[in-house]
């Protein structure tokens, strides 16, 4: 007796793809930012990836932009609010929300530079926000100042992320620090009187520090500053 021939197996008894769903699409964007760099996080390469046209994605995500700040928005969840409920200067309190936030960016380089055009709008977004006003109402920040400086807290800690990945990745960065150092060392007291007064303590300070002054440095700079009245 012959062998039997395995009959061809139906199309339809194969396992069904699970549901597109945002959740997945967003799950599926982090997952490829992490093997592959955000580079490669474009709706082409997530369509190849979840097995679908990307013609399918646009019904939940609008363009790659989009799909950046979403990822973004994911990641924000990571930021430790926890010093907004808790007791002692506002301050303080409020630097250690913004120093999370910023180290969240630390951790993934190339999402800092896309963040600073990038405006996630997620509950994760909503709630860094609502955690920086509160620090503010706290510290008896006027509403008019708090509205217009909890954009400048969080662009301020942007570009710091976005900065410091970038010199954390290029090769000799410190040997690049140590040349400033030099050069403004070197300064003429006839041609660059200050920079000569100053000195080496214009590249000084550890990384921490000089983050923890420049947050300080702003949150001060909102508490005081009136804003303008006017019409437009």
């Amino acid at each position: 007796m012959s062998p039997r021939t395995p009959a061809p197996r139906s199309r339809r008894e194969r396992p069904a793809k699970a549901a597109l769903t945002y959740e997945s699409i967003v799950a599926t964007a982090v997952g490829l930012m992490a093997t592959e760099g955000l580079q490669r996080v474009t709706m082409r390469r997530l369509a190849q990836e979840l097995d679908t046209g990307p013609a399918s994605l646009y019904v939940y995500v609008a363009n790659t932009a989009e799909l950046h700040a979403a990822i973004l928005e994911e990641l924000l969840g990571a930021v430790d609010l926890t010093p907004a409920s808790e007791d002692g200067d506002w301050r303080d309190r409020l630097v250690r929300v913004l120093t999370s936030y910023t180290f969240v960016l630390f951790e993934h380089p190339a999402l800092a530079h896309s963040a600073l055009v990038a405006r996630p709008s997620g509950p994760n977004y909503l709630a860094l926000v609502e955690s920086i006003l509160a620090l503010l109402y706290v510290g008896e920040v006027p509403d008019a100042q708090a509205a217009w400086g909890v954009d400048v807290l969080l662009q301020v800690a942007t570009a710091t992320a976005a900065e410091q990945s970038t010199r954390a990745r290029t090769a000799g960065a410190e040997e690049e620090h140590n040349a400033l150092a030099a050069t403004l060392r070197q300064a003429s007291t006839e041609t660059h009187p200050r920079i000569a007064a100053l000195g080496e303590d214009l590249a000084s300070g550890a990384p921490g520090l000089r983050l923890e002054w420049i947050f300080r440095s702003v949150i001060n700079g909102v508490r005081s500053t009136p804003r303008e009245q006017g019409t437009d």
